[in-house]
């Protein structure tokens, strides 16, 4: 939920507080109404010894959901109850029309991550120089030589030029080295890119070899839906042995 403005400095507020951060934007509201959505499970705010309600920036946020549910909405607090519950399991809210708790999209579509159309050919592709190529990524001669060396980039086919693959290669190498890693090191993407080659090349040759225009454009799709998605499992499987205590 949204950050709040305009709060106290400490971690915790008060109910008459809370009442004050409200009702600019909700004139009816009432302490009775904040007892009456803490007692229906809404919110849980803790306790002082002394018994009074403490309230946190994320009860407000929640809070603030309630009431703006209610009025532009005309949800029923249960169905507002299952929304918070989707929130707190980190899910998106079941849309306005109805079913339920929806997977946030970002999460689907792992965003950032290359799609199909990452892999169509680019017919506006960039051609640099060696030292274009240098200069552009930050790498030292001796580094772009052991790169050419473990295969990791080379020259367009037939040509003394590079294209932006290598430049991506390059760049994302000279960023790695500030860890300390070199190019001997990466020889194993090296090899796990080509085994994903293989696979693909394996599953769109039968399409391939038919050799009519309309299987020759569908081994294209196919070859780009694969690699992107070989893509995202790699990332994927890579974030997940991290852990998520080497993710913080």
């Amino acid at each position: 939920m949204s950050a709040v403005s305009g709060l106290p400095s400490r971690a915790f507020m008060s109910i008459g507080e809370v009442l004050g951060q409200l009702r600019p934007d909700f004139p009816d509201i009432t302490i009775s109404k904040i007892r009456f959505l803490e007692a229906e499970g809404l919110v849980e705010p803790e306790r002082t010894a002394s018994g009074y309600r403490k309230f946190s920036r994320e009860d407000l946020a929640r809070l603030r959901y309630v009431l703006s549910a209610q009025r532009d909405q005309y949800l029923p607090l249960r169905v507002i109850k299952e929304h918070l519950d989707a929130i707190d399991r980190g899910l998106d809210p079941p849309a306005s029309t109805g079913g339920g708790p929806r997977i946030p999209r970002a999460l689907v579509a792992a965003e950032g991550l290359p799609t199909a159309d990452t892999f169509r050919p680019d017919v506006s592709e960039v051609r640099l120089s060696r030292r274009e190529l240098l200069d552009a990524a930050g790498l030292e001669e001796a580094q772009l030589e052991q790169l050419e060396q473990y295969g990791l980039l080379g020259p367009r086919p037939g040509t003394s030029h590079y294209d932006g693959d290598a430049l991506v290669v390059a760049k994302t190498v000279a960023e790695m080295a500030r860890f300390g890693i070199e190019a001997r090191h990466l020889r194993p993407f090296k090899a796990a890119a080509d085994r994903e080659i293989g696979l693909v090349e394996q599953v769109v040759t039968p399409l391939v070899r038919q050799r009519n225009p309309e299987a020759r454009a569908r081994a294209d799709e196919v070859a780009r839906e694969l690699a992107a998605l070989s893509v995202k499992l790699h990332a994927t499987l890579v974030r997940s042995g991290l852990g998520p205590g080497l993710r913080r």
